[in-house]
């Protein structure tokens, strides 16, 4: 134990040293191993005694878990949206009020932060402590690991709205921004109509000019396989290659996919009828879809399993 030199009454020596140790040990906040270390007189056994006792030491071997399940939260406050994945490892956790207000509260968080990744986000302060200390916090309390794993912020110019739609309590998550050219009371529903239709119909792009040159050359090799593979000439295979690409583009871009709620019409057209109607004109600029866990890998264990071992 290390102790400054003097009175019996001046607090502890705690070296930036001890807090790392102690903090690669728990995997606690800064301020928690901290304030422990001050608790236990700079004695580190004790420390780490305490900060078990509170529960704040299993955070670390949560840290490693596989976080599939969790939620796409969506917010607007005037001309900022924001759309933020949040994952744990169970559905169970993911309804709990906790952990629904913790993703409620980080989506306002950032709404006001000027983050553009979640490594910057982590560093951010949330009253008196760090985002990264916050969800230590809520992992210790839920007992699930929980991390941050991708968001966007919207700050839409003069004229825009932006539009969100949540499907499934937080399966899928759009985020939508749509410019009118004469201010309306119809452009938040029109900009939520487009937002269902891209959670549903699954856009990669917004418009055809768009598509990367890697994606386009991709579809045209394989549309150019096929159509090779129908023995016809030459002149006829380029017109299906062309077709075959003209047909991806319906599906792939947004303006051109069919309107979910009118097949007879692609999404270019109903933003049109509606402009129409509110006399004015409709834009859409950019859109976020976040499906939940894409990409991520799922449990191969049999998590209940896991629980009765901890109870034996």
């Amino acid at each position: 134990m290390t102790k400054v030199a003097g009175s019996a009454d001046e607090q502890p020596q705690i070296t930036a040293a001890m807090v790392k140790e102690l903090r690669e040990q728990t995997g606690a906040g800064m301020m928690d191993v901290k304030r422990a270390l001050t608790e236990a007189g700079g004695n580190m056994e004790e420390a780490r005694t305490i900060l078990r006792k509170k529960g704040l030491a299993a955070a670390t071997k949560k840290a490693g878990r596989i976080t599939s399940e969790g939620a796409v939260q969506a917010y607007t406050s005037g001309n900022v949206g924001v759309l933020v994945e949040i994952n744990c490892e169970t559905d169970f956790v993911a309804r709990t009020d906790q952990f629904r207000q913790f993703a409620d509260d980080l989506a306002k968080l950032i709404a006001k932060s000027k983050a553009n990744s979640v490594d910057q986000l982590s560093s951010e302060a949330w009253n008196g402590e760090t985002v990264a200390q916050k969800t230590q916090h809520v992992i210790a309390k839920i007992g699930e690991n929980v991390t941050i794993r991708r968001f966007q912020r919207f700050e839409a110019p003069a004229g825009a709205t932006i539009g969100t739609y949540i499907h499934a309590g937080g399966k899928i998550g759009v985020m939508v921004e749509l410019v009118a050219n004469n201010k309306n009371d119809r452009a938040q529903e029109v900009a939520r109509d487009v937002a269902m239709h891209v959670a549903a119909a699954e856009p990669r792009f917004l418009r055809r000019e768009d598509v990367t040159q890697k994606d386009l050359d991709s579809e045209r090799e394989i549309a150019r396989e096929q159509a090779l593979k129908s023995g016809k000439p030459e002149n006829i295979v380029e017109k299906m290659v062309t077709g075959k690409i003209e047909k991806f583009y319906g599906e792939a871009c947004l303006l051109e996919q069919p309107y979910i709620r009118n097949d007879k019409q692609n999404v270019s057209d109903y933003l049109k009828s509606a402009g129409k109607e509110a006399g004015c004109a409709y834009t859409v600029t950019r859109f976020v879809r976040y499906k939940l866990g894409e990409g991520i890998e799922k449990r191969g264990d049999d998590f209940a399993a896991e629980v009765m071992t901890y109870l034996k």
